[in-house]
């Protein structure tokens, strides 16, 4: 890798450092680093999932330590600056990393718990056993059986999607396990709490197109106090997140559910359907019923 790099999706594919195993538009899956240049930095432009296969890294992520050793993962979210990475001469990785957008998709609800462990625990590293590292491996080999012996298949893209999709969600199985248990009532009152608070509100709130100011006012907190807190915990605004969770209901209720265009402008709360399709063109680039009519379209 080298010494400085923005991470996306076209430099990784195109880093020749790295061993690529499967990309699309949303996704990078890392098999091996080739080598590493050492005392790198890199800013995670998406959401990262880093299994240590050898050896050990140290890093600082936002400034905070972080240590990563054989048996361990790493959840590290969108929009970081990793410095001072050094590795061992061993150190060796799989990883994954992928669009906020098409992690949304994965988890909808349970983006909470992803949400918790690394912006309210900032907690970022998950030890696992022999076991659960084969499992792992047997997830990666399925997955390359498949993108090899069935690249015809007219829903390879939704089969891959789907397998990926799986180890996500037992991987956010594993994070709830491992969110300290019994510190609820400490967060609520510590600091951060509003923070937790409002990421509570957001992911079990039907009605997520709603201002600043009206998750403000169920907080009981001003709009200017609830976005500096935001971004202070998470380097998101409160728009930022509010926007974000709109768009992901948005994508599941236009893919994954049968209801018209109008029924789900009405039940998000949007002013009228015009002014529904206008905001889906915005931010997914297409009207509603295109982006309903193709889900591969980003794919063309």
């Amino acid at each position: 890798m080298r010494h400085q790099e923005e991470l996306t999706i076209q430099s990784l594919t195109q880093n020749e450092d790295l061993k690529v195993g499967y990309s699309d538009n949303d996704i990078v899956i890392v098999d091996s680093i080739q080598t590493y240049t050492e005392e790198c930095r890199a800013h995670m432009t998406m959401n990262s999932i880093l299994l240590c296969t050898n050896g050990r890294m140290n890093a600082k992520m936002n400034g905070m330590e972080l240590e990563l050793s054989r048996h361990q993962l790493a959840v590290i979210p969108e929009n970081v600056m990793m410095t001072e990475v050094m590795v061992s001469p061993d150190f060796n990785m799989k990883a994954i990393f992928l669009t906020n957008d098409i992690l949304q998709s994965f988890l909808h609800e349970k983006m909470k718990v992803w949400n918790d462990m690394l912006y309210v625990h900032k907690s970022h590293i998950i030890t696992i056993d022999e076991e659960r590292e084969k499992m792992f491996g047997h997830f990666y080999d399925l997955l390359l059986h498949h993108l090899k012996h069935y690249q015809e298949n007219p829903y390879m893209l939704d089969v891959v999607h789907s397998l990926i999709r799986s180890e996500i969600l037992a991987l956010c199985g594993m994070m709830k396990q491992t969110l300290p248990a019994g510190t609820k009532s400490h967060i609520i009152k510590s600091a951060n709490g509003h923070f937790q608070q409002f990421l509570d509100l957001i992911h079990s709130s039907n009605v997520k197109y709603r201002s600043v100011e009206d998750y403000a006012a169920e907080l009981c907190i001003t709009p200017k106090y609830l976005s500096a807190i935001c971004k202070r915990q998470s380097g998101k605004t409160a728009s930022e997140w509010i926007r974000e969770q709109v768009i992901a209901d948005i994508r599941y209720r236009l893919l994954q559910t049968d209801m018209s265009i109008k029924e789900i402008s009405n039940v998000m709360n949007f002013p009228n359907p015009s002014f529904f399709g206008r905001y889906v063109k915005l931010y997914l680039g297409v009207t509603p019923q295109q982006y309903r009519n193709n889900k591969i379209l980003k794919m063309d």
